[in-house]
């Protein structure tokens, strides 16, 4: 997203004030949904659900000010393909994926598929690998076993973020 941010400031000023503000927002849900996962084990619908219309609204109306109809349609297929990817692992695996975790896909797809196709799927093997690593750090400091549930949700804001940064 920094680099979109970068080419927009010179060539379409509105639609870089949408991806500003839709990178500041996700700054802001990001902090608030990560605190809460850690404390909780919880994402939120009342901070979920608005974020994705949030996100869609800003980063949609962004596309149509770069008259880039392959960014909207990245933006929109992103939220539903990673969406479909976790409702399929939430289906295999009821215990090793939450609710919150699924609807949070919608909104980092989002975000995401604005960004490109490679951002998707990299963000989120990135929030695979991050998890994987800190459940193997508990294993190996004898915090927790292979069974030991740990919030998902930071991890794949991580993951999500290393790709709208880079």
């Amino acid at each position: 997203m920094i680099t979109v941010l970068r080419v927009l400031w010179g060539t379409a000023p509105l639609a870089f004030w949408l991806v500003l503000i839709a990178g500041l927002h996700y700054l802001v849900m990001a902090w608030r949904l990560t605190v809460i996962d850690i404390r909780h084990q919880l994402l939120p619908n009342r901070i979920v659900f608005p974020s994705a219309a949030i996100a869609g609204v800003l980063l949609l109306l962004a596309s149509l000010f770069m008259h880039d109809a392959g960014a909207a349609f990245r933006t929109v297929l992103g939220g539903v393909v990673l969406w479909a990817a976790y409702v399929v692992l939430r289906l295999v695996y009821p215990a090793g994926m939450g609710y919150g975790d699924v609807k949070l896909a919608f909104v980092l797809g989002l975000y995401l598929g604005f960004v490109s196709w490679g951002a998707v799927l990299w963000g989120t093997v990135l929030a695979f690998l991050l998890g994987a690593l800190w459940g193997l750090a508990l294993m190996i400091l004898r915090r927790g076993t292979g069974k030991t549930q740990i919030p998902f949700g930071p991890f794949m804001l991580a993951g999500a973020l290393a790709m709208l940064v880079g």
